[in-house]
């Protein structure tokens, strides 16, 4: 079943793009309207690749989007999977991010404590640069950056919203792990990790998971909002998805984990669901008045759930 679920994954992330024809760069020298790599934007501590779409219809202060692959996949890859993104880009104004993973079997590192720290050189410190280095390229507007990610990238979506919650207003993920799960994992990928996290052996509290969160990114002096010790982040709203029929990732307890470690962050409890949202089969699960976060519960639906980009867009408010 694993042997069988990995060349699933691979091959979907392996699908080509077809992007349009390039209209040319703009005044910032990068082509509009097509995939377009990214050489060099700063810091890379991991060797990081990157890839963005950027439409021609361009204007003011866009938003951006930070899509993040799964294991075995690539950034390219994953932008032919979300599709809807670009085509959406150009009547909403945003830029989308496509960054690569290219070690441990292609996943993002959510395991090591460089990668689970703020500034300390992992992953996740080069997913930041680069946020930083496109706000600052496309002049964006700094309350509307988003990161959205599938599996080993809902897992990243999870510790940048922890590590760096100054940089995303919102978080959008799919079949994913809470935020730390997988901290001392000799690795992140399905061949080199622990797979107690996985296989939904991980088990905390809601203030247990929180501090986890807050762990990652001790509050600089002078930053966040409340007064004295009482000062915290401000945290991105989240949005997470998650298959009932997923044995890659477990759904019953990494989806439930999840929930509750954000459900503590924004200090809401579960109070209601709405069946057949958004569409037949699916579950939203809301918690406080819905606007800090909500889940969706895809009943039959297996690791890879398919991105909702329209739905996405409209949690961003883009």
């Amino acid at each position: 079943m694993l042997f069988k679920t990995l060349i699933l994954l691979a091959g979907t992330a392996a699908v080509g793009h077809a992007a349009p024809s390039p209209q040319g760069p703009s005044a910032d020298g990068i082509p509009r309207d097509v995939l377009t790599q990214i050489p060099s934007w700063g810091p890379n501590p991991t060797n990081l690749q990157l890839h963005l779409y950027a439409p021609s219809t361009l204007t003011g202060k866009p938003s951006i989007i930070l899509a993040l692959h799964g294991c075995f996949g690539t950034g390219p890859g994953h932008a032919a999977m979300t599709q809807g993104f670009q085509t959406l880009s150009s009547s909403r104004n945003f830029v989308v991010l496509y960054p690569s993973s290219i070690n441990d079997n292609n996943c993002w590192d959510v395991a090591s404590l460089s990668s689970l720290t703020r500034d300390g050189g992992g992953d996740s410190t080069g997913l930041a640069t680069i946020v930083r280095w496109a706000s600052t390229t496309f002049n964006a507007d700094p309350k509307r950056v988003f990161i959205t990610g599938s599996s080993s990238g809902c897992m990243m979506s999870n510790v940048m919203a922890s590590a760096y919650p100054d940089l995303f207003s919102a978080v959008s993920c799919y079949s994913g792990v809470p935020a730390g799960c997988l901290a001392g994992s000799p690795g992140s990928s399905p061949i080199s990790a622990d797979q107690t996290c996985a296989n939904g052996g991980i088990r905390k509290t809601g203030e247990e998971w929180a501090a986890v969160v807050k762990a990652m990114a001790p509050l600089p002096e002078g930053k966040g909002k409340g007064k004295g010790k009482g000062r915290e982040w401000k945290y991105p709203k989240v949005q997470t998805w998650h298959g009932d029929n997923d044995f890659f990732v477990n759904y019953f307890h990494n989806f439930e984990e999840q929930l509750k470690q954000w459900g503590t962050i924004h200090e809401v409890e579960f109070t209601r669901n709405e069946t057949s949202v958004p569409v037949p089969g699916y579950t939203k699960m809301v918690y406080g008045d819905g606007t800090k976060l909500v889940g969706y519960s895809a009943s039959g639906v297996g690791h890879v759930v398919p991105q909702h980009e329209v739905v996405d867009l409209e949690w961003f408010g883009i």
